[in-house]
């Protein structure tokens, strides 16, 4: 009986030996794998890089997609009518009333184009509190990984603090007086009233197309040197 007990114990301490000699071996290959893009960067390196990234890459979406056509000029994103709201585009140009949507559409993405200018400080928030285990998980993604991850986490946020920001800026542009006058136009003739959310729905196009922005801007930072602008940048990005 003695020598059954001995002999489990050995192979117990044998399985245990060998278990976390593998896990160390899959731990090892996991943390080389993440520095692909330079020798000898730390996590602190790979965080601070990221973070530049994001930085960056908001930074200058912002800025370009808050300035006059930010939107309105940029046919990716330019806010358009919405899918329900295209019979009404439809039947007000058929009634020669077409400036009633152009003025929509443009007071739209003059309302998106203001509040682009106010999104800097719930980014840098959120890219600040970034983990080692965020950022390594990052640094092993895709060409949007970045962007998806400040995605994930900021888009509540983001809803939350600039639909005010929208719905003041369509006041200010007067797109709710426009809106209001080509939907009570459109109820004219119609059996079947229309009530779309306005704000709702420019704040929605708003976010999506400044993630897109921001994507794109990642993607030139990880793929072209002239895009990593600071030195972190180029140590991160600067050997993929």
């Amino acid at each position: 009986m003695k020598k059954v007990v001995l002999l489990l114990s050995v192979a117990l301490i044998t399985i245990q030996s060998v278990s976390a000699q593998t896990i160390k071996g899959l731990f090892d290959k996991v943390t080389k794998s993440t520095s692909t893009s330079g020798s000898g960067l730390s996590n602190e390196d790979i965080i601070n890089g990221l973070k530049d990234a994001l930085r960056v890459g908001t930074d200058s979406s912002a800025r370009r997609l808050s300035k006059l056509n930010g939107f309105f000029g940029d046919a990716a994103i330019k806010v358009l009518m919405p899918s329900e709201a295209k019979k009404v585009e439809s039947t007000l140009r058929s009634f020669g009333m077409g400036q009633y949507v152009d003025k929509a559409i443009l007071s739209m993405n003059r309302a998106a184009e203001d509040a682009a200018s106010g999104v800097g400080n719930i980014f840098w928030d959120a890219i600040k509190k970034m983990s080692i285990t965020d950022g390594l998980q990052i640094l092993r993604g895709g060409d949007f990984a970045a962007t998806d991850y400040l995605k994930s986490i900021t888009t509540k946020e983001l809803t939350e603090k600039f639909r005010p920001v929208i719905e003041a800026s369509l006041v200010k542009v007067d797109a709710t007086k426009y809106w209001k006058d080509m939907f009570t136009t459109y109820n004219k003739f119609s059996a079947k009233q229309v009530n779309t959310d306005l704000t709702a729905y420019v704040t929605e196009r708003a976010l999506s197309g400044l993630f897109l922005k921001i994507s794109l801007e990642e993607q030139k930072i990880r793929k072209n040197p002239a895009a990593q602008v600071t030195d972190i940048l180029k140590k991160v990005f600067g050997g993929k």
